[in-house]
């Protein structure tokens, strides 16, 4: 994660697919102006998305592999007002002039506060001068001229906000912002905006002022990913985001329940291991757009001031995943329609698209499947005739009817046709997890040498359960990396505020150690902990049970809660099992 305003407030991009753009028209026929573009798109950092001569040394790159969109160009508050009532253009011009002239759309951000706008602290919403901050966006948009139709408002709030700011000052700018820029240009869309899945957050703006006030969604899902590509099985929390912001705005705003939704900004540190970052790529534009994500743009083109990020070195050196972000253009084409998803050999991942038309490089018209097995496994896939196999991080093609799958996923073309048809039967079935648990009344995870996972999983997974058991093979050490962290099906609860009870079953370590830990949840407010719960003893398992009221699991963070030892030096325990139920209201 990026930890300044600047490098959040940088290029990425802003799309809409056909079918969301036909939506918002029946509301405002004005509003089929919108371009229609792909969810293929990039993103840069304050170094590399300054200006347009930090443009030039990567995004032509971006457009040789049929990257077309871009979040946008630098255009906060303070730099194109740096004295109150003297606008600046000159620098925006010459980069919205650049990025057009290479052929790609952009969006716009609005974002900061000038330094003549005196504010407690930097990083604060400019909610003591609306007027003022509603000015800066009616000239920012009548400049744009309509060359920009997607105006986000700031970047991921609650960050870059002010420590003592809640959700209604954000509602306040916000509804400035759609005020202003609707008047400025009817036919634009305003984004409302939250860091990472902070779904929680973005149902507090709008009932703190924002409803109806914002025409699409933008999330920054950078833990989300990084869960999916370092741990596994927890596709299904990737492929439950926007089914949980879907719930929240029927519940909160139903007009707005079908608005796009986009990630403005996600990525993957290369620095952990360049080849993942291109696997963790394939995967999030793979499950992005088959849960009706709009547009996804990769943080970022080419490394800059936020480390190594970049699909490009910061020397222009193309990384594994510059080359899988040119075979996914390839193959799926700009704009893939999704046919459904599948579980080969009832495990393996396996998603479908048909490949559409204006693809001339790839194999043409068809369907396309991109696969991978869980995290840690392998498996051999009997496609039952001879397919085209791609290797995304090189474009390395062969012919095989076999393939011996792991994690590392794989584009598969001329799939055979009775895997489509099971794919599209699938469309509209919920994702499952080892099973569905949609109707449960409990889900839980019980340790040992084989975990036994329904509805109910840890963050470290059932692949290393052998090496950490304890006592003899009953439990799991507390102090294991992910073990004390839990992930519910989101089947099985999301979003929607069910009163339950999470019921342990601890006990110290053999040598008696003084061990404990905070019960963190997630609730209606952000995460929400119990106080302090001491384990006993060693000397038998010990069953604690809370009953919470206010649990509201999104899985903001990728997990929904955990149990928390302070400095770790209180984490000398082993868990047995854990078990959440639903209560009745």
């Amino acid at each position: 994660m990026i930890k300044t305003m600047k490098r959040r407030a940088v290029q990425s991009v802003a799309c809409l697919t056909l079918i969301a753009t036909a939506a918002r028209a029946a509301d405002n026929p004005e509003q089929m102006a919108a371009p229609t573009l792909s969810p293929f798109s990039i993103g840069g950092d304050s170094r590399t998305n300054n200006d347009a001569r930090a443009n030039a040394g990567w995004i032509p790159r971006m457009a040789a592999i049929g990257i077309t969109v871009a979040r946008t160009p630098d255009m906060s508050w303070g730099a194109v007002e740096p004295e109150e009532g003297k606008w600046k253009w000159d620098k925006l011009d010459a980069q919205m002039s650049y990025l057009s002239d290479q052929h790609f759309i952009f969006g716009g951000l609005l974002i900061g506060s000038p330094k003549w706008n005196i504010l407690d602290r930097p990083g604060t919403l400019p909610g003591n001068n609306l007027p003022g901050w509603s000015a800066y966006v009616t000239e920012l948009v009548k400049h744009a001229n309509r060359k920009i139709k997607y105006w986000e408002v700031w970047n991921e709030p609650p960050n870059f906000t002010g420590h003592d700011q809640k959700p209604a000052d954000y509602a306040k700018i916000v509804v400035s912002a759609y005020d202003a820029a609707k008047a400025a240009d009817p036919t634009c869309l305003v984004g409302l905006a939250a860091k990472s899945v902070h779904v929680n957050y973005l149902e507090q703006v709008i009932k703190a002022g924002a409803r109806d006030h914002f025409d699409y969604i933008v999330l920054h899902p950078y833990e989300t990913l990084g869960t999916v590509t370092d741990h596994s099985g927890a596709e299904p929390v990737y492929m439950h985001i926007a089914p949980t912001v879907r719930k929240m705005l029927v519940a909160q705003d139903p007009a707005k329940a079908n608005v796009p939704i986009w990630f403005t900004e996600l990525g993957y540190d290369a620095g952990k291991d360049a080849s993942l970052q291109g696997h963790a790529l394939v995967k999030a534009y793979t499950m992005g757009i088959a849960q009706g994500i709009a547009c996804i743009s990769w943080f970022e083109g080419m490394d800059g001031d936020s480390g190594p990020m970049g699909l490009l070195e910061a020397n222009g050196t193309p990384r594994p995943a510059y080359i899988a972000m040119a075979q996914m253009i390839r193959y799926l084409g700009q704009r893939p329609t999704y046919l459904g998803w599948l579980l080969l050999n009832d495990k393996d991942y396996a998603f479908i698209f048909k490949s559409d038309e204006i693809n001339l490089q790839g194999p043409g018209r068809g369907s396309v499947m991109i696969i991978w097995a869980p995290k840690g496994t392998q498996d051999t896939i009997d496609f039952g005739k001879q397919v085209a196999i791609v290797d995304p991080l090189t474009g390395t093609a062969t012919q095989a009817g076999t393939y011996a799958l792991s994690d590392a996923p794989v584009i598969v073309y001329h799939t055979p046709a009775n895997l489509v048809t099971l794919a599209q039967d699938n469309l509209t079935k919920p994702f499952p997890w080892d099973g569905d648990y949609t109707n449960a009344k409990s889900v839980s995870v019980t340790f040992g040498e084989t975990n036994v996972e329904k509805g109910l999983h840890t963050d470290s997974a059932a692949s290393v359960a052998a090496d950490v058991v304890a006592y003899g093979g009953s439990g799991r050490a507390g102090d294991i990396p992910g073990g004390n962290v839990f992930m519910v099906d989101p089947n099985f609860l999301t979003y929607t505020a069910t009163p339950i009870e999470i019921t342990v079953v601890v006990r110290r370590n053999p040598a008696n150690d003084n061990a404990g830990f905070k019960l963190k949840y997630e609730s209606t407010n952000g995460f929400k902990d119990f106080g302090w719960y001491t384990v006993p003893d060693n000397k038998e398992w010990h069953t604690k049970t809370w009953k919470i009221n206010d649990a509201q699991f999104v899985s903001m963070w990728g997990y929904n809660f955990s149990l928390d030892s302070d400095g770790n030096q209180y984490n000398k325990y082993a868990i047995q099992s854990v078990t959440v139920t639903k209560l009745d209201k």
